[in-house]
């Protein structure tokens, strides 16, 4: 009997000792911020993911979306998240190269000539890898990066047919090395400021143009304030979905493998809907009074060429050329 009770002791012992040494996964609450409008495709991407998400995990991991720069500019909430909040953002891969430099490719001028090429590269073992090069040295983990924002175009107050026609533009631009030397390189100079500041800028005459993609050119109004629109189209704005290792660490590995795999389908929804869209908002721009042109790339092209060399990015290049098999 002593012997039974012993056996059943130290059963509850080696029981008690195997649920301690077993991680425990509570409920994560992920705050996702953006800093675009509700209803461009990046917005409404996020709002999809969110019920898509919840509804995968049976509400073991929640999603809550900021829209319009609630949870503050891009950058903050990448700080937010690195200093261990339960914040993402959508983002632009060429802002996390100050950690990882080879992640400035995804923005490299005229280097994807369509979605297509950019969803396949942010999913090879080359890119992948980066990705885990940039959760040791940031702290921050990139759940999908194949949430496209669009070719962006120039927007300026005089009609421009060539990099000569940018001199002394004051271009704003993204503050990142591969954005900025981009657009010194096309002609015009460079100035960064938050996204949520362009309106105001280019009202005030603080900056004389910017560069975004269509959707966002409408739905942030930016047609009240330019008068051209150049279709340039000299980067393809592939952005990243990233949150902060300490909680994504929270989430258990088969919630992990849900929310990645969605955000990848979902990257797809918003990407689509940033094509289908976009197109429209640039009849929209147009037909708002913006002299909407075409432009003979060739020479844009050929200016922007020694970015590549300039940032030590030849090497990326090639990867991206082999992985798209040309």
């Amino acid at each position: 009997m002593k012997q039974t009770v012993k056996t059943l002791g130290l059963c509850a012992v080696l029981a008690g000792s195997i649920v301690t040494a077993m991680p425990a996964y509570a409920e994560t609450t992920l705050r996702i911020g953006t800093v675009l409008a509700p209803h461009d495709p990046m917005g409404q991407g996020l709002e999809k993911f969110k019920l898509d998400v919840e509804k995968a995990t049976n509400g073991e991991v929640i999603i809550e979306v900021f829209h319009n720069s609630q949870l503050g500019d891009t950058t903050e909430m990448i700080d937010q998240a690195r200093a261990g909040a339960a914040v993402g953002t959508v983002t632009d891969v060429a802002r996390l190269s100050s950690f990882v430099p080879s992640l400035a490719i995804m923005s490299a001028p005229f280097l994807f000539d369509n979605y297509e090429q950019a969803d396949k590269f942010a999913l090879s073992d080359d890119y992948l890898g980066w990705g885990e090069e940039l959760r040791e040295k940031s702290g921050l983990v990139m759940i999908a990066s194949n949430w496209y924002q669009g070719a962006r175009h120039a927007l300026t107050q005089k009609p421009i047919s060539n990099p000569d026609d940018l001199s002394g533009v004051r271009m704003r631009t993204i503050g990142a090395p591969v954005w900025i030397e981009t657009i010194r390189a096309m002609g015009a100079e460079p100035t960064p400021i938050a996204w949520g500041e362009v309106y105001s800028a280019l009202q005030l005459g603080t900056i004389d143009g910017a560069e975004a993609q269509p959707t966002a050119i409408w739905n942030a109004k930016l047609y009240e304030v330019i008068k051209n629109v150049t279709k340039t189209g000299h980067i393809q704005l592939v952005t990243a979905l990233v949150v902060g290792a300490t909680a994504w660490d929270e989430i258990s590995p088969e919630n992990q493998k849900i929310v990645r795999d969605l955000a990848v389908e979902d990257g797809r929804y918003a990407s689509n809907l940033t094509i289908e869209l976009g197109d429209k908002a640039l009849e929209d721009v147009a037909a708002s009074g913006v002299e909407v042109s075409e432009v003979d790339l060739a020479p844009f092209k050929k200016a922007v060429m020694p970015v590549y060399k300039l940032l030590d990015l030849e090497a990326e290049a090639e990867i991206v050329n082999k992985v798209l098999g040309r």
